[in-house]
């Protein structure tokens, strides 16, 4: 018999966790390390399983065994057929496995399951909308490096990539291209070095020091407006009529609001819950059907 229900939120930085009971009453939280499957199918059940336990421990209750949850899961990388086949195969145990993208699990929290969309702005960016007729569109989410533009691990890059014109002499430095810098090893040969081994969450730990100078610094205030057009464009492709409530989620959407264009700015809607909600939804929807 299912006794409680955990929805997932799992990304390139971390992964979060909502514990309920069978009934939906909510209970706890958890967090853990990445569990994104680019970085491996084990790695992603190990971080779940991590983040569900800590929700159980903050919640003051027993963690069954695995055969009395079911779970439902927006994670980072669903859009790999084989990884997600993968991944739903390897289940330790669970009752009941429900497995989309986090875009999905965004777009069901933030709208409480009714039509709307969302920009995801986290590690990487993507769009999804929920039209009034059930069907889905999704824009961007395509992955760092080629695309997730406006999302951290892409401003990052951006950082990183002036720093380098700062070092070889092409731009002017700054306090801020020293800070950046600074964070990626300082002299020429480290950042190579830094370079060479940076991943996506790297990339996107810069993405902090762009925002912290924007107000002072003129390129990083450049970096800013670029990300915001880009999700004006993300905007654009999902819903080009401009009719449905747009939510920003991510650890990004509220610092990158105030540089959208102001005619998207005034569409902008909070989001009534979060990806790890959305997995509560999934999962309940799952098992009526």
């Amino acid at each position: 018999m299912i006794e409680f229900l955990i929805g997932v939120d799992g990304g390139g930085s971390g992964t979060r966790v909502r514990l309920a009971r069978a009934d939906g009453q909510l209970l706890g939280e958890g967090q853990a390390g990445p569990s994104a499957l680019l970085h491996g199918i084990k790695n992603a059940w190990a971080a779940v399983e991590e983040a569900t336990a800590r929700a159980f421990e903050a919640s003051g209750v027993a963690q069954p065994a695995r055969a009395h949850i079911a779970i439902g899961l927006g994670l980072a990388g669903v859009h790999n057929k084989q990884w997600a086949a993968n991944f739903v195969a390897a289940n330790p145990g669970f009752a009941a496995v429900a497995l989309e993208t986090d875009a999905f699990t965004t777009v069901l929290g933030a709208h409480e399951g009714q039509p709307g969309a969302i920009i995801a702005l986290g590690t990487g960016s993507v769009g999804e909308i929920l039209h009034t007729d059930g069907s889905r569109h999704e824009v961007g989410g395509w992955g760092f490096p080629s695309g997730d533009e406006a999302g951290g691990a892409w401003i990052g890059m951006k950082a990183i990539n002036h720093v380098q014109q700062v070092i070889d002499g092409r731009v002017a430095g700054s306090a801020f291209s020293q800070a950046v810098a600074d964070a990626c090893g300082g002299a020429r040969d480290r950042i190579q070095v830094w370079l060479a081994n940076a991943n996506q969450t790297a990339f996107a730990q810069l993405a902090r020091i762009v925002l912290q100078y924007a107000e002072t610094d003129t390129t990083a205030r450049g970096i800013l407006s670029e990300a915001g057009r880009q999700v004006a464009l993300i905007a654009h492709g999902l819903d080009p009529s401009g009719t449905l409530p747009i939510a920003l989620c991510g650890g990004l959407g509220e610092p990158l609001r105030a540089y959208l264009p102001p005619a998207l700015q005034q569409r902008i809607v909070p989001p009534k819950g979060d990806s790890a909600a959305g997995g509560l939804r999934l999962i309940q929807q799952h098992l009526k059907e």
